[in-house]
């Protein structure tokens, strides 16, 4: 059969996850103090509760609670959280008293399945080595062992994001300032330390291509 390759006329927003726990008010308890925003808690007929929580900055939210799913509780692993600096993620849950592992990257050998892995590779100390974006992780787990995992995003794969330049925090956008900066002091060494009179447009330009994939300015 052929299929029209055409892009899709309707938007599909992906909205909703959701994690099997076994107890609804201690799982309620870690998603508040991870600084989640709660959207919902409901309860109705049948022993029946709902309670939803939006990470910060989330288009998509979480939702759990009684009767909710038949999962096992504890079987959601894999549930990507993307931030733009995975060490300052990181520090703000252990400030927050939630256990996290350090920062790690995948390496290029296999691993069995008894062993830490990521996408099949073994987990190697520290942020990647090149501080390229998508490589560098932490992970940590809800009380039941649903398991997240914080990926570092600073520039998007082509394609992946739409032509508009949006920032979910002033957080993330002061970090892609930092990013510009340091690329754009590298600029100015290379034109002979001499000042950059234009350096709003380098910037914003900087910062548009990063987030829309495209190839940097230099």
């Amino acid at each position: 059969m052929t299929h029209a390759t055409q892009a899709p006329t309707v938007d599909m927003k992906l909205e909703i996850a959701v994690i099997p726990v076994s107890d609804v008010d201690r799982a309620k308890t870690f998603y508040q103090n991870l600084g989640w925003r709660l959207d919902a808690d409901f309860a109705g007929a049948d022993d029946y509760r709902v309670i939803q929580f939006t990470p910060p900055g989330s288009g998509a939210s979480v939702i759990f609670g009684k009767n909710v799913t038949a999962a096992a509780p504890g079987s959601a692993q894999g549930l990507y959280l993307v931030v733009s600096d995975v060490e300052a993620a990181r520090k703000e849950l252990l400030d927050r008293g939630v256990e996290i592992s350090s920062v790690f990257h995948a390496g290029d050998k296999t691993v069995g399945p008894d062993q830490p892995y990521l996408f099949g590779r073994a987990r190697i100390d520290g942020a990647d080595p090149e501080q390229r974006s998508y490589r560098s992780f932490a992970s940590f787990s809800d009380p039941d062992g649903n398991g997240w995992l914080f990926q570092e995003v600073t520039a998007r794969l082509p394609g992946r994001v739409d032509i508009d330049t949006t920032f979910s925090s002033s957080t993330d956008l002061a970090a892609a300032f930092r990013r510009a900066a340091a690329a754009h002091g590298e600029h100015e060494k290379r034109n002979g330390g001499q000042h950059d009179a234009n350096w709003p447009d380098w910037y914003a330009e900087y910062i548009a291509a990063e987030q829309a994939g495209r190839e940097l300015p230099q």
